[in-house]
């Protein structure tokens, strides 16, 4: 459970890190960010 929202946390710090530009890129990256971590708690709660 942990260990997948980690890893999406850690991609999502990598894109923002690698594409942060612009403020228009970093408030692209933070809705991405945000959207992983959603992905990532719907997965852990349908394994439970």
């Amino acid at each position: 459970m942990t260990r997948k929202i980690t890893i999406a946390l850690s991609l999502a710090l990598a894109c923002l890190a690698a594409a942060c530009n612009t403020i228009e890129g970093a408030g692209r990256d933070i809705r991405n960010t945000g959207d992983a971590i959603s992905g990532a708690a719907r997965d852990v709660k349908d394994e439970l």
